[in-house]
Protein backbone atom coordinates (compact mmCIF):
# COMPACT_ATOMS: atom_id res chain seq x y z
CA UNK A 1 0.00 0.00 0.00
CA UNK A 2 1.65 3.72 -1.00
CA UNK A 3 1.44 6.17 2.10
CA UNK A 4 -0.93 8.04 0.08
CA UNK A 5 -3.30 5.18 -0.24
CA UNK A 6 -2.92 4.55 3.35
CA UNK A 7 -3.60 8.64 4.24
CA UNK A 8 -6.58 8.79 1.92
CA UNK A 9 -8.39 5.34 3.66
CA UNK A 10 -6.81 6.35 7.19
CA UNK A 11 -9.09 9.96 7.37
CA UNK A 12 -12.00 8.10 6.29
CA UNK A 13 -12.19 7.27 9.99
CA UNK A 14 -11.13 10.42 11.67
CA UNK A 15 -13.68 11.69 14.14
CA UNK A 16 -12.48 14.41 15.95
CA UNK A 17 -13.75 18.21 16.47
CA UNK A 18 -12.76 20.64 13.32
CA UNK A 19 -11.97 23.49 16.03
CA UNK A 20 -9.04 21.04 17.24
CA UNK A 21 -7.99 19.87 14.26
CA UNK A 22 -4.51 20.69 14.78
CA UNK A 23 -4.17 19.79 18.38
CA UNK A 24 -6.48 16.76 18.25
CA UNK A 25 -4.08 14.94 16.29
CA UNK A 26 -0.60 15.99 17.52
CA UNK A 27 -1.94 14.90 21.56
CA UNK A 28 -3.09 11.47 19.65
CA UNK A 29 0.65 11.45 18.04
CA UNK A 30 2.50 11.62 21.38
CA UNK A 31 -0.01 9.66 23.11
CA UNK A 32 -0.11 6.71 20.72
CA UNK A 33 4.10 7.18 20.72
CA UNK A 34 4.06 6.90 24.29
CA UNK A 35 2.31 3.64 24.26
CA UNK A 36 4.94 2.42 21.98
CA UNK A 37 7.87 3.40 24.60
CA UNK A 38 5.36 1.22 27.02
CA UNK A 39 5.48 -1.68 25.35
CA UNK A 40 9.10 -1.77 24.55
CA UNK A 41 9.77 -0.48 28.44
CA UNK A 42 7.62 -3.60 29.34
CA UNK A 43 9.89 -5.64 26.65
CA UNK A 44 13.01 -4.85 29.16
CA UNK A 45 11.22 -5.15 32.43
CA UNK A 46 9.47 -8.19 31.85
CA UNK A 47 11.45 -9.85 29.15
CA UNK A 48 14.61 -9.19 30.38
CA UNK A 49 14.98 -7.22 26.05
CA UNK A 50 13.82 -10.61 24.59
CA UNK A 51 11.29 -9.85 22.15
CA UNK A 52 8.38 -12.36 21.59
CA UNK A 53 5.96 -12.89 18.53
CA UNK A 54 3.46 -11.60 20.72
CA UNK A 55 5.44 -8.34 22.11
CA UNK A 56 6.47 -7.81 18.18
CA UNK A 57 2.70 -7.67 17.22
CA UNK A 58 1.72 -5.64 20.59
CA UNK A 59 3.64 -2.81 19.12
CA UNK A 60 3.53 -3.19 15.96
CA UNK A 61 -0.08 -2.35 16.65
CA UNK A 62 0.83 1.05 18.49
CA UNK A 63 2.70 1.86 15.45
CA UNK A 64 -0.25 1.80 13.52
CA UNK A 65 -1.90 4.23 15.57
CA UNK A 66 1.04 6.22 15.83
CA UNK A 67 0.56 6.25 11.51
CA UNK A 68 -2.60 6.98 11.77
CA UNK A 69 -2.14 9.96 14.26
CA UNK A 70 0.44 10.89 11.53
CA UNK A 71 -1.62 10.82 8.79
CA UNK A 72 -4.03 12.87 10.51
CA UNK A 73 -1.51 15.89 11.48
CA UNK A 74 -0.21 15.62 7.82
CA UNK A 75 -3.40 16.17 6.46
CA UNK A 76 -4.12 18.93 8.53
CA UNK A 77 -1.71 21.14 7.64
CA UNK A 78 -1.85 19.95 3.97
CA UNK A 79 0.77 17.67 2.82
CA UNK A 80 0.39 14.05 1.99
CA UNK A 81 2.59 11.62 3.81
CA UNK A 82 5.18 10.64 1.14
CA UNK A 83 5.38 14.25 0.70
CA UNK A 84 6.84 14.13 4.71
CA UNK A 85 8.79 11.12 3.93
CA UNK A 86 10.78 12.36 1.20
CA UNK A 87 11.43 15.79 3.06
CA UNK A 88 12.22 13.68 5.78
CA UNK A 89 14.79 11.68 3.51
CA UNK A 90 16.12 14.98 1.82
CA UNK A 91 16.82 16.25 5.31
CA UNK A 92 18.97 12.71 6.20
CA UNK A 93 20.45 12.90 3.14
CA UNK A 94 22.22 16.47 3.51
CA UNK A 95 23.17 16.12 6.49
CA UNK A 96 24.71 12.67 5.56
CA UNK A 97 26.60 14.67 2.69
CA UNK A 98 27.50 17.47 5.31
CA UNK A 99 28.61 14.81 8.15
CA UNK A 100 26.50 16.15 10.57
CA UNK A 101 23.97 13.14 10.93
CA UNK A 102 25.67 12.95 14.40
CA UNK A 103 24.80 16.02 16.61
CA UNK A 104 22.06 18.11 17.65
CA UNK A 105 19.60 20.76 16.66
CA UNK A 106 17.37 21.30 13.73
CA UNK A 107 19.25 22.94 11.39
CA UNK A 108 22.52 21.04 11.32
Amino acid sequence: MKLTEYQEKAMETAIFPKEHSLVYPALGLVGEAGEVAEKVKKVIRDNKGEMDCKKREEIAKELGDVLWYLAALSTEIGYELEDIAKINLDKLASRHSRGVLKGSGDNR
